[in-house]
């Protein structure tokens, strides 16, 4: 199994990005996607989740910290989840794991987001 995270990289503060997380091995559709991360010398923390069922539509949820800047979204179809990152700030540069999540769990390798100017 392997989760494969990309789309981080250098931004400015007040701009955006978009992390995909891409995962092998395992039916996408049947796992619950979730995005943490870590910044330097701090514990990892949850940022947004996202249901693996629709009734009717997903479940999401969010960190105060992000809430109304990111959103979480997926496609089952091309087995991605995304992240969406807007009005990006200092305090979001950290490096973000993918999380996917049923009975077992499985952790991407992280990709790094630098919110600098």
């Amino acid at each position: 199994v392997q989760l494969v995270e990309s789309g981080g990289g250098l931004v400015q503060p007040g701009g955006s990005l978009r992390l995909s997380c891409t995962p092998s091995g395992i039916a996408f559709e049947g796992y619950a996607i979730a995005w943490f991360r870590q910044a330097p010398g701090k514990e990892r923390e949850a940022v947004s989740c996202i249901s693996r069922l629709r009734s009717p539509t997903y479940y999401v949820d969010y960190a105060d910290s992000v809430k109304g800047r990111f959103t979480i979204s997926r496609d089952n179809a091309e087995n991605t989840a995304y992240l969406q990152m807007n009005s990006l700030k200092p305090d979001d540069t950290a490096v973000y794991y993918c999380n996917a999540r049923r009975l077992n769990e499985y952790w991407g390798q992280g990709t790094q987001v630098t919110v600098s100017s």
